[in-house]
């Protein structure tokens, strides 16, 4: 079962003075229905490559009313129109405020393709057992 995944475009910004518009989206694919992907475009990079963070699809529902998340990605309200978002690795850091509606839009999509409860009915979890080293 490979499909396209599902695609929502963000109005993001980082947390700082003057900072512009950054391109990014979110992507969930129903073959890995526990996570969501949230892309930065090459021009977010060093390397010219997207980045891609991935974590909990639950992470993003649970941001939207009050903070959540422990280590590298951390979720809270701003304001009633603006989530924020934190990352953070070994070598840096950074807040992102990404619009509440797109947020609410993607996870209503991802959650009719599957459902909050349904993710595991769609691991075959004897390979995933199998490929643990």
């Amino acid at each position: 079962m490979c499909r396209e995944p599902l695609v929502q475009v963000l109005s993001a910004s980082l947390v700082a003075p003057n900072s512009p518009q950054v391109e990014a989206w979110l992507e969930y694919r129903v073959e890995d229905p526990y996570a969501v992907r949230l892309v930065f475009g090459a021009r977010c990079s060093l390397s010219d490559e997207p980045v891609v963070w991935v974590f909990a699809r639950q992470l993003l529902a649970d941001g939207l009313d009050g903070a959540t998340g422990l280590g590298d990605v951390r979720v809270w309200p701003h304001d009633p129109e603006q989530m924020v978002v934190e990352l953070r690795s070994a070598t840096a850091s950074a807040l992102m405020l990404i619009g509440t509606d797109e947020i609410r839009v993607f996870l209503a999509a991802a959650h009719g393709l599957v459902p909050p409860g349904g993710e595991g009915d769609l691991i075959d979890w004897d390979t995933a057992i199998a490929e643990l080293p």
